[in-house]
């Protein structure tokens, strides 16, 4: 049996913001690291400064944070394969390009930009499939010195055995099979002497020992090339999940446009981040308990048996639900905490309210809630007393009872805090009981709909709900 510690990463580009689909791989390598005794790593992408949006990936890190998926090994956590910015790592693709250099696995390409480009022109025009037709693989020893003496810009390619059939393991989909003739020689340079993202990824993974490389199948026709690199170099090749992609709702790719693609969009929604890590987890899979938590997520997903969709629908629907579900679960002070910012932006007041008095309005309108920014509306008529006006009253309730619950009010507005003895003197009048409830909210609150009576007037206090009932009763009089 294999000792082997397994070992993922997530290894996400500084160049925008995290997304929902770098979000659901980095919670399932994290899910993977914790059922499998593992380590999970962060490594950034960063070899491109002028596209750094992110400088020192603070802001991923936060994102990360946020969402409970802590890294064993990365920025700030440190550890024995640092450093973890590909932008410091520069010797380190170095010292493996000379490793190749030295096999005779890689050669000098002088062709253009331009060149190249002419090339594929043709081979498309052609019908042929557009490759590298390894013209620089060809020349000359003096050639490539003419080159030299004129300080021609060049990069590496990776020189493939076109006979070589090569298999890698995918936990969705068994044994794959590449056949590397029909591949081409891909560089691992640019002209300006950095390193491409298919060798120094293929570089940060052998030399950090990752053991399973979790990414989305947009990226299975690296692999080909990348495992060439690993059975060239003499290392162990990696188990592979290529992941299905995320689309939406129509079956289209997710894109900016589509709300949500955003994990901060989600974050100033309302969202929580259970819900999302939840959702983002049970996606695609059937589950018959669909409410999880971390914990409950790590045991029930089965690694060894993923499913190999091309696509998954991202609903954002469902999300809502998953979310409504998980505001149900929080504690009285988590949602108190997790909901003052967004009541706070729209009521400042709201910054002088004692814990308990915030937490105690949020219980009242807690059922109702799909986000936290829903608090905002729900409790809309706390801050501000709803304008009640006659046609109001007789677009929504019934005429004749209203005038008379409204003179019942009038007779009990002194004790409107005994609301047994109200509702036991409107079955006396023969008032239907749901026509004094409609009644007292559309009064109370401006809707006909929300929490019970008694707990309406506790949140607003007897004094507010008598001055908000008069002015109901002075419509009738």
């Amino acid at each position: 049996m294999s000792t082997t510690i397994p070992r993922v990463r997530f290894a996400p580009s500084p160049t925008g913001i995290m997304h929902i689909g770098n979000s659901r791989t980095a919670l399932l390598n994290f899910l993977f690291a914790q059922q499998k005794n593992g380590v999970f790593v962060l490594r950034i992408e960063d070899t491109d400064p002028s596209r750094n949006f992110d400088p020192g990936a603070k802001i991923i890190i936060e994102d990360l944070a946020w969402l409970s998926l802590r890294f064993d090994e990365g920025p700030q956590a440190g550890g024995i394969y640092a450093p973890y910015f590909q932008s410091e790592r520069h010797h380190i693709y170095q010292e493996k390009l000379e490793e190749l250099i030295q096999k005779n696995l890689v050669y000098r390409c002088y062709c253009t930009e331009e060149l190249l480009e002419k090339k594929r022109d043709r081979q498309k025009t052609l019908k042929q499939p557009p490759r590298y037709d390894r013209t620089c693989l060809k020349l000359s020893e003096q050639e490539i010195d003419e080159y030299a003496k004129n300080n021609t810009p060049f990069v590496w390619r990776f020189k493939l055995d076109s006979d070589q059939i090569i298999e890698i393991t995918d936990l969705s989909r068994g044994i794959i099979t590449f056949d590397l003739k029909h591949f081409s020689d891909f560089p691992l340079t640019r002209s300006d002497g950095s390193f491409t993202f298919m060798f120094s990824n293929f570089v940060d993974d052998v030399t950090m020992k990752i053991t399973h490389v979790f990414r989305g199948e947009d990226h299975q026709s690296n692999t080909a090339g990348q495992a060439a690199m690993y059975l060239a170099s003499g290392a162990p090749l990696p188990i592979f999940w290529h992941m299905p992609m995320l689309c939406n709702i129509t079956g289209k790719k997710l894109s900016k446009r589509d709300f949500g693609f955003s994990l901060h969009d989600l974050r100033d929604a309302g969202y929580l981040p259970q819900a999302i890590n939840n959702y983002l987890a049970i996606i695609g899979g059937s589950y018959t308990q669909e409410i999880m938590d971390m914990d409950e997520l790590v045991q029930a997903i089965d690694f060894d048996h993923m499913s190999a969709g091309g696509q998954i629908k991202y609903d954002v629907e469902k999300l809502r639900w998953v979310n409504h579900e998980w505001i149900k679960r929080l504690a009285p002070h988590e949602l108190e905490i997790a909901t003052r910012p967004f009541l706070q932006a729209v009521y400042p007041e709201v910054g002088a309210f004692n814990d308990k008095k915030l937490a105690a309005l949020l219980q009242e309108i807690k059922t109702d809630l799909h986000t936290l920014k829903d608090a905002v509306t729900a409790l809309a008529f706390y801050f501000t007393a709803p304008e009640i006006t006659k046609a109001l009253v007789e677009q929504t309730l019934d005429a004749t009872h209203s005038k008379a619950i409204a003179h019942l009010l009038a007779d009990r507005l002194d004790t409107i805090e005994d609301v047994e003895g109200l509702k036991a003197a409107t079955k006396q009048a023969g008032i239907p009981m749901k026509q004094l409830f409609w009644t007292m909210r559309l009064a109370l609150t401006g809707q006909i709909n929300g929490p019970g009576i008694h707990e309406l007037i506790t949140m607003l206090g007897v004094a507010e709900s008598r001055n908000r009932l008069k002015a109901f009763i002075n419509l009738f009089f």
